[in-house]
């Protein structure tokens, strides 16, 4: 069972969680200081177990044979419990123009991963979160494109609430769509979605997610529900 790459306290808020560290994916840091818009991007290398072995840039980490790497992925959601889907945009080296969950990416060295999300969600779309929260904090899956480029992550999934209006960045995100829950998830479980539908790492987190409850409200441990719960139609 790989190791948790986050903190799950319930008490977790969009400035914390576990850092990525030189033996485990909680902890230190592998390389330490802030990440800076010049330096490379990197993403993280683990093993089985999720712990840190090493670094790559990301611009090279996806091939045929792509290693185990940290990731996250989001599901933002509106007070009313609308969840905001997007449409990858064609230049991603990895399933363009693919619909897919809010946002996805990875942590820099050092960065904890819900600091990372929060992150991701300002540069991708220009939204802040309100919540932000942990729900599947082992997911871990591969999927490979009809070319042969294999994704390979542990890839833990948060769940956020939004308020702002999105402003995706086009380099990023071609489209995005408020969407009831009801929608997303027969969409992502429909019987033989096409890979030009929606991203393989939303179908088997739908699937995941649908084991801890029928709606957001239902997935977070105890303390983070109430939270959660509080902003939905607030």
């Amino acid at each position: 069972m790989p190791t948790s790459p986050i903190a799950t306290s319930p008490t977790a808020t969009a400035a914390s969680g576990g850092a990525v560290s030189g033996g485990a994916v909680s902890g230190g840091a592998v390389s330490g200081g802030a990440v800076s818009d010049e330096a490379v991007e990197c993403v993280v290398l683990v093993d089985d177990d999720g712990r840190a072995v090493g670094t790559m840039p990301k611009a090279a980490v996806h091939t045929r044979e792509t290693p185990l790497h940290l990731a996250f992925s989001c599901y933002a959601f509106d007070r009313r419990r609308r969840l905001l889907m997007t449409r990858r945009a064609e230049s991603k080296s990895t399933w363009p123009g693919v619909w897919t969950n809010t946002c996805c990416g990875h942590p820099a060295p050092g960065e904890p991963v819900q600091t990372a999300v929060a992150r991701r969600l300002r540069q991708e779309l220009g939204l802040s979160a309100l919540v932000l929260v942990p729900v599947l904090p082992l997911f871990r899956y591969r999927a490979v494109m009809d070319n042969g480029i294999v994704e390979n992550e542990i890839c833990p999934v948060f769940v956020a609430v939004v308020s702002d209006v999105p402003s995706p960045d086009p380099a990023e995100v071609a489209t995005t769509r408020w969407v009831d829950w009801k929608g997303f998830r027969d969409l992502a479980t429909a019987p033989r979605p096409s890979a030009a539908t929606i991203s393989p790492w939303a179908r088997e987190q739908v699937a995941e997610l649908a084991h801890l409850g029928a709606a957001p409200d239902d997935w977070p441990a105890d303390a983070d529900r109430e939270r959660l719960t509080r902003l939905f139609d607030a």
